[in-house]
């Protein structure tokens, strides 16, 4: 779990896509505050990208790039909250929201920790790494992930999801690893800034089901936009 917590079969439910095109639609927003244009602005070409991967509709993602540059009317404006604190179990959590109602977030996130213990600022951030995650896929049977991970000047990597790698680095060196990449066999999913916890927590299969049902219910919140857990 040194990325980012994903519940179990997620993309395969209707109501959880929707959650999914919201949140993506929130990184669009945001993004596009930089500019409209994805091929001047890096970090709304990688949003743009993973919305289309996630079957976005087009209108949709329009509309929110066109909100996040405050082309139309009823901009959003959101704004982050970052949150610490323990899951059952005394797992470090990380929760970061984008949310234009910050007493509405502030209330659902009591609430959602109310099985585990919410903390203060910095009460597990010093048990994680702040660093880049690049995900991407390998685009051939010879693409190696490690000689790609030191050519490309990213700092570790580990498997991901179906087939795919996760490459760690440096915050400064995210953009530089992600476009370096591909020059080595592979096609960048994702890429964002995380945490990756430092001392994973080991538990039974009982206990790690109890953990897992709170961080569902934690990502399941409209204004969650990433939850990552020391396991």
């Amino acid at each position: 779990m040194g990325a980012q917590w994903k519940a179990k079969h997620k993309e395969v439910a209707a109501n959880a896509k929707g959650r999914i095109f919201g949140k993506l639609s929130k990184e669009i927003m945001v993004a596009a505050r930089a500019g409209a244009d994805p091929s001047m602005n890096p970090r709304l070409r990688l949003a743009v990208e993973q919305a289309k991967k996630a079957s976005m509709p087009r209108e949709t993602l329009e509309r929110a790039i066109k909100k996040g540059a405050g082309l139309v009317d009823g901009g959003v404006n959101f704004e982050k909250l970052t949150y610490e604190g323990f899951a059952p179990h005394r797992v470090p959590v990380i929760v970061e929201c984008l949310t234009d109602n910050i007493n509405r977030t502030i209330s659902s996130i009591r609430v959602l920790f109310r099985k585990g213990q919410l903390g203060a600022s910095g009460s597990v951030a010093w048990d994680f790494d702040h660093l880049g995650m690049v995900e991407a896929s390998p685009t051939s049977a010879d693409a190696d992930a490690e000689v790609a991970a030191i050519e490309a000047g990213a700092e570790d990597f580990e498997p991901a999801d179906n087939g795919a790698t996760l490459f760690f680095t440096a915050l400064t060196d995210m953009d530089a690893v992600s476009h370096a990449l591909p020059n080595y066999g592979f096609v960048v999913n994702s890429a964002q800034f995380g945490y990756r916890p430092k001392n994973p927590v080991t538990l039974t299969d009982a206990e790690r089901e109890e953990v897992e049902a709170f961080l569902d219910a934690i990502d399941g919140d409209d204004d969650v936009q990433h939850v990552y857990v020391g396991l």
